[in-house]
């Protein structure tokens, strides 16, 4: 069930001391993560049966003790149990950035367990809604074959457009955004280091257009710092990344006790009792 939003409603209404408030809020693609974004997605990956394994990379000098040990990188990794799909945590690796935003989560899919590489990956920043990224992921473990394609680029446009955004007036076959022009999702080149199996990805030149991977952001004012960007390579299969699509576009609010500062005035809201 869907609860009333009403943008007058009191942002800090009382509340017991050390507690914070809750909101239904909306739209969605500017709540931000919450400040969960691990753990909502962590659990998620909990229930359907993924293992987790927590990396540490260090360096130990002799004779030291260890809890001096200097730990100079570490990640969770979740496996699912056919060991076809991963999602990596990796934003205390010193992660490389999106949009000028560091990478959260890369989640990645091989066709097979005979080779350890991945097939395509897909790359998500903080303050992506979780809920979005959760119901990829949900999607991606129901999948028998995750690097198989089903469909093309429309079910994503569709899936967008069903809630109201509008196909870009440039590109309508291969772009959308949301009604107030702060949330986009397009079809084209992707940014470097997004890594994906397509061998016309690893061989094409310097000056060639390799294949196109869905690309989503979004800028709460123009030319201001993104709040978020996902990417998906291009092997990424359409109907999943129509799943986010789906999710991040939805009408129906979820719920937050943190608020993006970029957004927050944007966001209508009402109190969860």
């Amino acid at each position: 069930m869907e609860a009333p939003l009403h943008p007058e409603s009191p942002l800090d209404p009382p509340t017991p001391y050390g507690a914070q408030s809750a909101y239904w809020v909306g739209p969605r693609h500017l709540a931000g993560d919450d400040g969960r974004f691990y753990d909502a997605v962590a659990d998620t990956l909990a229930g359907l049966g993924w293992t987790s394994l927590t990396i540490v990379r260090g360096r130990q000098e002799p004779d030291e003790a260890p809890q001096d040990r200097q730990v100079l990188r570490s990640t969770v990794l979740h496996i699912s149990p056919d060991t076809l799909r991963w999602a990596q945590w990796v934003l205390a690796d010193e992660p490389f950035h999106l949009g000028e935003l560091p990478i959260a989560w890369q989640v990645s899919a091989r066709a097979d367990t005979s080779s350890p590489l991945a097939q395509w990956s897909a790359y998500f920043t903080p303050d992506v809604p979780g809920e979005v990224l959760v119901d990829f992921l949900v999607a991606l473990d129901a999948r028998d074959q995750p690097g198989v394609p089903l469909g093309g680029p429309e079910l994503v446009l569709d899936a967008v457009t069903a809630h109201g955004w509008f196909r870009d007036i440039d590109q309508p076959h291969a772009g959308a955004m949301d009604p107030t022009v702060t949330s986009h999702i397009s079809l084209g080149v992707v940014p470097p280091l997004i890594q994906d199996g397509d061998p016309r990805a690893l061989t094409a030149e310097a000056d060639e257009v390799g294949p196109g991977g869905w690309q989503a952001w979004a800028e709460p004012a123009p030319g201001s710092p993104c709040l978020w960007a996902a990417s998906f390579g291009a092997g990424v299969p359409h109907d999943l990344v129509a799943c986010f699509a789906n999710a991040l576009s939805s009408t129906v609010p979820v719920l937050r006790r943190v608020l993006p500062e970029s957004t927050r005035e944007r966001l209508l809201r009402a109190p969860a009792d």
